[in-house]
């Protein structure tokens, strides 16, 4: 027993003399210094890309590339950065791009791959609207869905060492996300900010949606004890389907309509109508894209057959469209370029 205490005690003895390990010191991590970019940009997206530039210069820049054609009509495209000296290769680079129609798309297209076949470090891709982004799905056997075929022209794109990342604004339907695999991976980002700050200076107290998919998409981001919440949906009436409100009060308010998209605009149209109709005292309508096919902007124009709006917010993410709209007209464009460079550090 005695035997026993004495190693007992030699043995704490020992373990007292030891050296105690030093205590791990937690290490502060710090913020990420914000990637440089060289910008390349689609012909509709020069002047935002110049506006990119002039707002940091000495983080982004920007290099001009010539969009020409040979006369058989096949690209002649020459990126910039490349001549007199390599500014692009082990660059992170960014490029700015619009698919207004099937054209300038293929072009654009044949660009990306370039650049990924040019030893950049990354490719961050800004398409700010993803213009097939209703054909997700089909109704009728042999209709194709182009939403499907672009994914697998981006998911197809060379690899550079990691994925080439995707910037889309208010995509129109969220699960096109999930069409995208392999090499290019979308990141999904929303104008709705770029608005707020103009609907606290127009004094506007209500925001409402054209249908219960916009309310869905869109409700969360408008704190309801500052606006009041109103969505709107089509019932039938006989052989028409007309526009009631199904929630809230639009009473003696000043409303916002909320879409992500407008095309001919005539649910836009009839809500507008139907919410002056029911006792607001004002309607203004925003949508991220103005997509408006054949001018159909012209109808909502002061004095067109559509003018029942105040304001009519929409943001640049079509700039071949947006750059038609009359100033000083119910039209106020909001320029996405703040946003775009805001979004490149927030994933």
């Amino acid at each position: 027993m005695a035997r026993r205490l004495l190693l007992l005690l030699a043995g704490t003895a020992n373990a007292l003399q030891r050296p105690t390990a030093p205590r791990r010191t937690r290490i502060k991590r710090q913020a990420h210094e914000p990637k440089q970019y060289q910008i390349i940009a689609g012909p509709a997206c020069e002047a935002m890309a110049q506006r990119i530039q002039a707002s940091e210069p000495a983080r982004f820049t920007y290099h001009e590339t010539s969009w020409d054609k040979f006369p058989d009509g096949t690209d002649r495209i020459v990126v910039g950065g490349f001549q007199p000296k390599n500014e692009i290769a082990g660059e992170h680079v960014l490029m700015l791009a619009s698919f207004h129609d099937n054209d300038v798309t293929l072009s654009q297209f044949q660009v990306m791959v370039m650049l990924l076949m040019s030893f950049v470090e990354s490719l961050t891709i800004v398409l700010p609207f993803y213009p097939t982004g209703t054909m997700e799905r089909v109704v009728t056997e042999g209709e194709v869905a182009t939403a499907a075929t672009y994914a697998h022209l981006f998911s197809s794109l060379p690899s550079c060492g990691r994925p080439t990342r995707l910037i889309v604004y208010d995509l129109h339907t969220l699960q096109n996300r999930f069409y995208l695999h392999g090499n290019t991976v979308a990141s999904l980002h929303t104008t709705v900010p770029c608005l707020i700050p103009r609907l606290e200076a127009a004094g506007i107290d209500a925001v409402a949606f054209p249908d219960d998919g916009a309310a869905k998409r869109f409700k969360h981001m408008f704190d309801s004890d500052v606006y009041e919440i109103i969505v709107c949906g089509k019932v039938r009436d006989g052989d028409n389907r007309v526009v009631t409100v199904q929630d809230g009060d639009v009473n003696d308010k000043k409303v916002v309509i909320v879409d992500d998209l407008v095309q001919t605009g005539g649910t836009l149209y009839e809500c507008g109508a139907k919410l002056l109709d029911l006792g607001a005292t004002q309607v203004s309508a925003f949508v991220a894209h103005g997509v408006f096919p054949r001018e159909a902007w012209k109808r909502f124009a002061r004095g067109g057959d559509r003018d029942v709006f105040d304001t009519f917010y929409v943001t640049n993410s079509i700039p071949t469209t947006t750059d038609k709209l009359p100033s000083n007209d119910v039209f106020e464009v909001i320029d996405l370029t703040e946003r775009v460079i805001d979004d490149l550090d927030n994933y």
